[in-house]
């Protein structure tokens, strides 16, 4: 029996510690939705700039490259674990850049996934490109795909539309990179906005929906799902970005701090309408709780 590292006390937020490789296979449970965020292995000794400073790109040694076979192999590792965990008409978003994207496409479709859009989320703020030698990269893409070629999905199409308005939303999405109110319990060094993330669970799922992210770093899935009433389980391996974790949903359960973090969140047309969307939002009954 899997011993969460945390578990929260409304059986909303669950943590496991350890390589999702290992531990999916430990579980039976099916989620609604899957969030992924892998390494992009693009920690090549590189450079940026951050905050006015030259910075290196280098994340960790968990996102350094080792050739082609290797990233191929991971990700077809780790979505096939992940596809087994999926209901029938669940969907799956993955987040890269060139350096992993490309890999991940290509493996959906030998999965038997069918893919429905690569969004571009185009950042408001990227850092500048320093080198002057090629264009300022501003943009990551998230695939969004889902389990069987002919079971539907549920995309909340009509939601989409009004938030963009009244018009069919586009598969690019402007919204800001991380704020720093973001990072009040700690930073993460690819710490995804819970601008995006939002966006992405609004869309895709239904109110008490179980979502699971199998490198959850610093949990914005979970800080997300949470503060759009759905449920969540993250992994990770590192024992400090789970304790950033654990703390950002300690926070949120301040009444007065979520709602505040609510009207934060870009992507509304206005401070207070996600939190009158979810008062608006039908109440679905999935399973009660988590069977670790």
């Amino acid at each position: 029996m899997l011993i969460p590292f945390y578990k929260s006390d409304d059986k909303n937020f669950y943590l496991l510690e350890g390589d999702s490789m290992s531990i999916l296979p430990e579980f039976e449970h099916k989620f609604d939705m899957i969030f992924a965020d892998p390494p992009y292995f693009l920690s090549n000794n590189g450079l940026s700039i951050q905050n006015g400073k030259i910075v290196s790109v280098n994340k960790g040694d968990w996102d350094k490259s080792h050739g082609f076979d290797y990233i191929n192999n991971f990700n077809r590792k780790w979505l096939a674990l992940v596809r087994d965990k999926m209901k029938e008409d669940a969907t799956i978003w993955i987040s890269g850049t060139m350096h992993n994207i490309f890999s991940i496409g290509q493996i959906l479709i030998e999965l038997n996934f069918k893919i429905l859009n690569i969004v571009t989320w185009e950042k408001n703020n990227p850092p500048p490109n320093f080198s002057c030698r090629y264009f300022t990269h501003s943009t990551e893409q998230i695939i969004w795909a889902r389990k069987n070629e002919k079971v539907p999905h549920y995309f909340n199409y009509e939601l989409m539309k009004h938030l963009n308005g009244n018009k069919q939303m586009k598969d690019v999405w402007k919204l800001p990179a991380i704020a720093r109110w973001e990072k009040s319990c700690g930073k993460h060094p690819t710490q995804k906005p819970l601008s995006v993330l939002t966006r992405v669970i609004l869309a895709s799922t239904k109110p008490n929906a179980w979502i699971l992210d199998p490198f959850t770093g610093s949990s914005t899935t979970g800080i997300a799902a949470n503060l759009s009433n759905r449920r969540f389980l993250g992994i990770d391996l590192n024992d400090e970005f789970l304790k950033i974790s654990k703390y950002r949903k300690i926070e949120i359960e301040d009444l007065n701090i979520a709602n505040q973090y609510r009207e934060k969140i870009s992507g509304f047309n206005s401070k207070n309408e996600l939190n009158l969307l979810l008062l608006e939002e039908p109440q679905i009954n999935y399973s009660a709780e988590l069977i670790l």
